[in-house]
């Protein structure tokens, strides 16, 4: 591959991940949630997409729409998606904050981009092979990456705090 190729193909990755992202910023919160607690939900219980979709009566590439939050989900399709996991439906909002109190809206943002990474496959592989290893080496692990992110995180300033 020359470097002309190689150049293309960072910029169209870039794209895509740019695309990706305004399309998400689109997606209301709890929808993405809901969509995020669907996959996390399917992945647990072993089941696949087109697995999921026949049991609910849609196509697979509808599942993947609800995972993403691109597509809502109704009242009716959560009870069929709950009853085919064999969960409960309040599963799917675990994690939000209650509507009535405003909590730190940060810390749900948070903890939906750990979710969305777990629910990848490279998290899901990370978390897998960590968990192969022995409780000492996970540490170290653990203290390798902290001390990666501490070097690739810019330092704040007294201006920034």
């Amino acid at each position: 591959m020359n470097h002309f190729t190689a150049a293309l193909q960072v910029r169209s990755s870039r794209r895509a991940r740019a695309a990706q992202n305004i399309a998400r910023a689109s997606v209301h919160p709890v929808d993405l949630h809901v969509g995020q607690q669907i996959r996390i939900r399917r992945l647990q219980s072993n089941v696949s997409l087109g697995d999921l979709g026949a049991g609910i009566g849609v196509s697979l590439q509808q599942v993947q729409k609800y995972e993403s939050g691109k597509n809502r989900v109704s009242a009716s399709m959560l009870y069929e998606l709950a009853n085919c996991l064999k969960i409960s439906v309040s599963m799917f909002f675990e994690g939000l904050p209650d509507p009535e109190s405003f909590q730190d809206q940060q810390l749900t943002t948070e903890i939906d981009e750990r979710i969305a990474y777990i629910s990848t496959a490279e998290g899901r592989r990370l978390v897998e092979d960590v968990l192969l290893l022995s409780p000492r080496v996970r540490s170290r692990v653990v203290a390798l990456v902290s001390s990666i992110v501490d070097e690739e995180t810019p330092e704040k300033t007294d201006f920034d705090r």
